[in-house]
C-alpha cells in the first residue's frame, strides 16, 4: 500500500490559460494539501525553479515556449537521472512528431490541448501513483542499502573474530595450522579456532550453529567466546564439551544449537586427545598418502540437551601427518542436479595430499567443491581447518 504525502507538481506553460484551469479544477485537492502546484513560464524558469524546490516530482509542460521550449527541457531533465521526477507533455492536438520526440526523451505521458479535465485529472493521479511507488522503492532501497552496510560492517567484525594471520604461531616449528572459512550468506555460522593452552599444547576447534544469517552469526560468537574460555580451565576435552553445553543451553531458542569438535595436540609427540559434539569427523591424512576417519566419540550437539555425557579418545600423529577439519558445508554442497559432493569425494581428494601443504590442502578442498556445485548456489558455510604434526626438526 502506498503512503499517502504531499505532492508537489510544476506547471510550465507562458499562457495563463493552463494555469487558470489548474487553480479552478484542483481546488479542493490545493485545500486538502494534496497537491501543491508551482509555475513557471518557459523551460529556464522551470530548472530554476527544481533547484530550489527539490521536492518537485511532477511536471506539466507545454510544448511551444519562448527561452527553453519543453522538449529541450525534457532532454535537461533526462540529463539529470532523476527516476522519481515524471514530466507529461501537453502539446496541441495531432502534433504526433513532437509527441513522439517527448516520449523518445523521457515523458511519462502526454495530454492534448484543448484540454479534457478529465483526462488531465486521470493523467496527474497516473503520475502521481507511480512516483509514490517510485518513491517507496527508493525509501526500501535506501533501508536494505543500510541493512547491508550493517551486514558488511558484521562480517568484517566475524572475520576479525576468528584467526586469520598465518603461519599462526612462527616461532613454532613443532606444527603448522591453517584455516579458511566461506560463508554462504554476508554472516555465518561456521566457527574455528586454535590457541596455545600451555608451552607444549595446542587447542584447535571446528564448530558449525544451526541456521544462517545474523542469528547464527551471533550464536557462533557466543559459542567460540565460551569454548576458548572454558578450554584454558579444563585440560579435558569432554569435561570442557559439556560445561560449554550447560552454558549455552540458556542462550538456545527451539532451533539452535552447534555441533563442535575439539582436538589438543601435544606438539613434543604428536599425541592427540579429542572429543566430539555431534560434529562431522574428522580425517588423517597418514604419511603414505592414505586417509582414514578420526573415531567418534560418545556425545551429541551442544545447547540443546542436559545432560549429556561426552567422551574424550586419543589418536596418533606421526611426523608430516595432518588432520582435516570441516563442516557439513562442504560435504553437504550440492550441484544443479541436487546431487551432493559427500564424505567419499572428499576422502578422494585428499588421499595423495601427504606431500602438500595445509593451504594448498584445504583451497583445494574449496575449489574441488565450487567446481562440483558448478550453477548451483552456495547453500551453507564453507570451513574448514587443517593441522599439521610436523615433530622436534632435531
Amino acid at each position: 500500500m502506498t503512503t499517502m504525502r504531499l505532492q508537489n507538481i510544476m506547471v510550465v506553460d507562458d499562457e495563463p490559460d493552463l494555469q487558470m484551469l489548474i487553480l479552478q479544477k484542483f481546488r479542493k485537492q490545493i485545500q486538502n494539501d494534496t497537491y501543491k502546484f508551482f509555475f513557471a513560464e518557459n523551460g529556464e524558469e522551470a530548472l530554476n525553479l527544481l533547484e530550489d524546490k527539490s521536492e518537485i516530482s511532477l511536471i506539466l509542460t507545454d510544448i511551444n515556449m519562448p527561452k527553453m521550449d519543453g522538449l529541450t527541457l525534457l532532454q535537461k531533465l533526462q540529463d539529470s537521472e532523476n527516476p522519481a521526477l515524471k514530466t507529461v507533455i501537453v502539446s496541441a492536438y495531432g502534433d504526433m512528431e513532437n509527441i513522439r520526440t517527448a516520449m523518445n526523451r523521457g515523458a511519462f505521458d502526454f495530454i492534448t490541448k484543448p484540454i479534457d479535465f478529465k483526462d488531465l485529472e486521470l493523467t496527474i493521479e497516473k503520475g502521481i501513483r507511480e512516483i509514490s511507488l517510485l518513491y517507496e522503492s527508493l525509501q526500501q532501497k535506501k533501508q536494505l542499502d543500510a541493512v547491508q552496510v550493517d551486514l558488511d560492517t558484521a562480517a568484517r567484525i566475524q572475520q576479525k573474530m576468528l584467526p586469520q594471520d598465518f603461519p599462526a604461531f612462527p616461532d613454532r616449528k613443532e606444527f603448522n595450522i591453517y584455516a579458511e572459512m566461506h560463508t554462504a550468506k554476508e554472516v555465518g555460522g561456521d566457527l574455528y579456532d586454535y590457541f596455545m593452552l600451555d608451552e607444549n599444547r595446542l587447542g584447535f576447534i571446528i564448530g558449525d550453529v544451526s541456521g544462517k544469517g545474523v542469528p547464527a552469526s551471533i550464536y557462533m560468537a557466543v559459542s567460540r567466546t565460551m569454548l576458548r574460555a572454558i578450554a584454558s580451565q579444563i585440560d579435558d576435552p569432554a569435561e570442557c564439551l559439556s560445561t560449554v553445553n550447560k552454558m549455552l543451553i540458556p542462550e538456545s531458542d527451539l532451533t539452535t544449537f552447534v555441533t563442535v569438535f575439539y582436538g589438543i595436540l601435544d606438539t613434543r609427540n604428536g599425541h592427540v586427545q579429542y572429543s566430539n559434539g555431534g560434529h562431522n569427523l574428522p580425517y588423517i591424512i597418514r604419511a603414505d598418502g592414505s586417509v582414514e576417519e578420526v573415531e567418534n566419540t560418545g556425545g551429541l550437539l551442544l545447547g540443546k540437551i542436559e545432560p549429556i555425557e561426552f567422551e574424550t579418545k586419543e589418536l596418533q600423529l606421526a611426523p608430516g601427518e595432518k588432520i582435516v577439519l570441516f563442516t557439513d558445508g562442504v560435504t553437504e554442497a550440492m550441484n544443479e542436479n541436487e546431487e551432493l559432493y559427500d564424505e567419499e569425494k572428499l576422502i578422494e581428494y585428499l588421499t595423495g595430499r601427504n606431500e602438500d601443504n595445509l593451504n594448498k590442502i584445504l583451497r583445494g578442498v574449496i575449489v574441488d567443491v565450487l567446481k562440483f556445485m558448478n550453477k548451483a548456489n552456495q547453500a551453507d558455510d564453507i570451513t574448514l581447518l587443517a593441522m599439521e604434526y610436523v615433530g622436534d626438526s632435531e
